[in-house]
């Protein structure tokens, strides 16, 4: 079976270039496609923070991890499967990340902290809220608290 799904708006930034870290700081627009309409976007400047799902278009396909491996081949990490990572070089090359709302314009909003460079395909918007989150503590090993100490840089 094979999906087709069609971005829905652009990234503009600063980050030209794929890198892992330091992207907390990083404030990018996220402007609409000419077929979506500006109404879609009505209402969400009342939420602090927003859900973006964005394509890794820029990752080859030679470069798709299927199985395990070190992540970010720092063999300091343990090998583990690309579900138990948050790699760009995933099967499918989707990215979501939760980012703060600064700014809604009219065909487009400023965020803080989205880890996509320029020119990345938005895939879709959806806004955080309290009761989709995490209701008990989240737990994760410590080689991704390791992993994620310069991430957001912030």
């Amino acid at each position: 079976m094979q999906y087709t799904i069609e971005p829905i708006a652009f990234v503009n930034n600063t980050r030209k270039d794929i890198a892992d870290d330091q992207w907390g700081p990083v404030i990018s627009t996220i402007e609409l496609v000419e077929n979506i309409d500006e109404a879609s976007l009505r209402g969400i400047h009342e939420f602090s923070h927003l859900e973006i799902i964005f394509y890794f278009d820029k990752v080859s396909d030679d470069k798709i991890q299927y199985e395990a491996r070190h992540p970010r081949n720092n063999t300091n990490y343990p090998e583990v499967g690309i579900f138990a990572q948050r790699g760009k070089n995933r099967p499918n090359k989707i990215g979501v990340t939760i980012v703060e709302l600064i700014e809604l314009k009219q065909r487009s909003f400023i965020v803080k902290g989205l880890d996509a460079i320029d020119g990345t395909p938005i895939i879709d918007i959806k806004p955080v809220m309290k009761e989709f989150l995490p209701r008990d503590e989240v737990r994760q090993p410590d080689w991704s608290i390791s992993l994620m100490k310069n991430y957001w840089g912030d």
